[in-house]
């Protein structure tokens, strides 16, 4: 079994994930873009904890470092349990399933180490740097909200209302302290 050091992005991430309907944005979000959830995560996660508004170089810095990590790795591990969910001809289905949970247990440790990637691509993402405790949770949303955008805009998209809905069930998750109208105004900035 892998040993990953802790790190507060991680701990983020598996929390904001795991809340209702986060799982479907995310997936609807991936679907649409191509884009990569890990990055949209750590979008959220940099603004949520009080480390500000990523810059371009920041973007850049992030997207390049985790880039043939995700699409040679990452990817390649969900296409492979993708394709063998339902069966998997000839080998038995329970056995092909059994080898589709594994698959995914290791996909899921590869998500794991391209998180840790980010989180060293950019200085403000150090697990020993803390955010700014000061920053109001209207404050952090704009600036995950601001993240996110950035993001879009690094992908060459434009944010739709529906993205604009999926992206409010995730930072609604992220910032449960907020009431819904306070992450619908955040949401409302992310054009791409």
């Amino acid at each position: 079994m892998t040993e990953f050091p802790a790190h507060p992005f991680w701990d983020y991430s598996l929390d904001v994930y795991m809340s209702e309907g986060v799982g479907a944005a995310c997936l609807q979000l991936q679907l649409a873009h191509e884009l990569d959830v890990n990055i949209l995560l750590f979008c959220s996660w940099v603004g949520a904890a009080g480390r500000g508004a990523m810059t371009g170089d920041d973007m850049a810095a992030a997207t390049g470092a985790v880039a043939a990590w995700h699409d040679e790795v990452v990817r390649a591990l969900r296409a492979v349990r993708t394709r063998m969910k339902g069966g998997m001809p000839p080998a038995p289905d329970d056995l092909a399933e059994s080898l589709r949970q594994r698959i995914q247990k290791v996909e899921i440790d590869c998500e794991h180490a391209e998180q840790l990637i980010l989180a060293g691509s950019i200085p403000r993402a150090a697990a020993d740097l803390p955010g700014d405790a000061g920053l109001s949770a209207e404050r952090r949303a704009a600036d995950a909200a601001q993240n996110i955008a950035l993001y879009f805009a690094a992908l060459g998209r434009r944010a739709t209302d529906a993205d604009r809905a999926s992206l409010g069930v995730i930072l609604g998750a992220a910032f449960r302290d907020l009431p819904a109208s306070a992450v619908a105004d955040a949401c409302r900035t992310i054009d791409g």
